[in-house]
């Protein structure tokens, strides 16, 4: 491509980016959600150097996650249907402000299920905002683990760009330091390339615990020590 496009239109992807910020600031969306998240800190404030477990749905419905971590000091700060730009403008409430020493993120599925003009670069480009936005805050010493956007039966639809933008991201954080990339969707497969049935709930969307489980299997590894 040529260098003048590419600059061109990543500027293009910028501009966009900033506008959509300044409408969901306006908007304010899931405030509901960040609220209750204020009320539990205010009753029990949670320690800081723990890891957060940030992003959508799956982390937000992920409600037993620590009976699948035993041992492990996760605070989970999913909210659901939020997508990367949620989470970019709710980056303290969600993830700086409890100064973590890890902080995994499920996030860009919404973005792609948003609108046919979502293309998979346009994820990589909000996840790199969000990246740059903690790092900035939290400096290199707080690790950043991307748990791989899943593929689903009530998404199959979607399953090409989910792959594509996958590859954009464990790209990225190849070439990032105190970073890692968790490769989760493969194992949801079936051996002839299709999802699996059972592992999810009535929606076809959202994963049950046969689901969960195959996720902490692949995540557990890549999770801090105290």
């Amino acid at each position: 491509m040529n260098i003048k496009i590419f600059i061109k239109n990543r500027l293009f992807v910028c501009l966009l980016l900033q506008i959509s910020l300044s409408s969901f600031a306006q908007n304010k969306p899931f405030e509901g959600e960040i609220k209750a998240f204020a009320k539990s800190d205010s009753i029990v404030a949670p320690l800081q150097g723990k890891i957060v477990f940030a992003g959508s749905s799956s982390f937000a419905k992920w409600k037993d996650i620590n009976q699948y971590f035993p041992g492990y000091p996760i605070i989970n700060r999913g909210f659901g249907g939020s997508n990367l730009l949620d989470l970019i403008l709710y980056v303290n409430e969600t993830i700086t402000k409890y100064k973590p020493k890890q902080v995994v993120i499920y996030c860009g599925e919404n973005d792609l299920a948003s609108s046919d003009t979502v293309s998979p670069e346009i994820v990589l480009d909000r996840f790199s905002i969000l990246f740059n936005l903690i790092r900035q805050q939290l400096g290199n010493k707080s690790n950043i683990t991307f748990v791989s956007i899943k593929p689903s039966i009530s998404r199959w639809r979607l399953e090409a760009k989910i792959v594509a933008a996958n590859t954009l991201i464990a790209s990225f954080i190849a070439k990032q330091t105190n970073a890692n990339y968790i490769n989760i969707h493969n194992a949801m497969l079936q051996g002839d390339g299709s999802v699996m049935k059972d592992i999810f709930i009535a929606d076809n969307l959202h994963m049950n615990a046969k689901g969960y489980a195959i996720w902490q299997k692949i995540i557990a590894p890549s999770l801090l020590v105290k």
